[in-house]
Order: structure tokens, then C-alpha cells, then sequence
């Protein structure tokens, strides 16, 4: 009998950091080719470090038409549509001076709260 060779194992993956933007938050892009663009964060995707921002990053995709008949069925062509921005070519947007800023917590009861570092305001 020939004895299998021992297979290296894998070293887990490195857990990416928190993000600190949301979805719901107001941002504004400060890097690339939509930058000063502001738009509401629609989804976050912690694990990619990515963010879906309304009407930024706009891509056009091609669709093929659903023949299948159920409700909703969807017509062919070419859809504009929001593609993924990295985390750090955002910025969130201080609810006061309506300029970007940067993100901090404190402890608030029993929780944490976001906090504008610039003015000190919760978002």
C-alpha cells in the first residue's frame, strides 16, 4: 500500500476589520472617478469591505429576458445599475457642517454610539 501524502493545511483567514458606515448612512465619495458624489448607503458588505451607494459607481448590464411568466418576469437590454465601492473611497458626511467626517464611539447606556470626531455630534 502507498500512503497518501500529507496535505498542508490552510491557514484560516484573517477577519477583516469593522466597518464603522452602515446601511442607511449619508456618504460622500472621496476617491475615484465618482469623487463628490453623495448618495445613502443602500448595502454594506462587511466581510468584502464593500458598499452599494445609491447612484454612485453606476455600471450598465446586460439582462436577458425572463420567459418563465412568473409575477415580476423581467424584460431583456442593457440596466443601469450600482456596482460595489471599496470602504475606504467613502467618507460619512457630519450631520451638522454637511462635510465629510471622520467616524468615532463612545459609550453610551449599555451601548456603543457612533460619533462625528470632528463635531462630537451622534450620527
Amino acid at each position: 500500500m502507498t500512503r497518501k501524502a500529507s496535505v498542508p493545511k490552510k491557514p484560516a483567514a484573517a477577519k477583516p476589520p469593522g466597518m464603522k458606515i452602515k446601511k442607511g448612512d449619508h456618504v460622500i465619495v472621496i476617491a475615484g472617478r465618482d469623487n463628490g458624489r453623495e448618495g445613502t448607503v443602500i448595502a454594506a458588505f462587511p466581510d468584502k469591505q464593500k458598499l452599494l451607494v445609491q447612484g454612485v459607481n453606476m455600471i450598465k448590464k446586460q439582462t436577458k429576458v425572463d420567459y418563465t411568466g412568473r409575477r415580476g418576469a423581467k424584460e431583456g437590454g442593457i440596466m443601469h445599475t450600482e456596482a460595489m465601492i471599496h470602504v475606504s473611497n467613502v467618507q460619512l458626511i457630519d450631520p451638522d457642517t454637511k462635510k465629510p467626517a471622520r467616524a468615532g464611539y463612545r459609550r453610551g447606556d449599555d451601548k456603543k454610539v457612533r460619533v462625528s470626531r470632528a463635531s462630537g455630534k451622534d450620527f
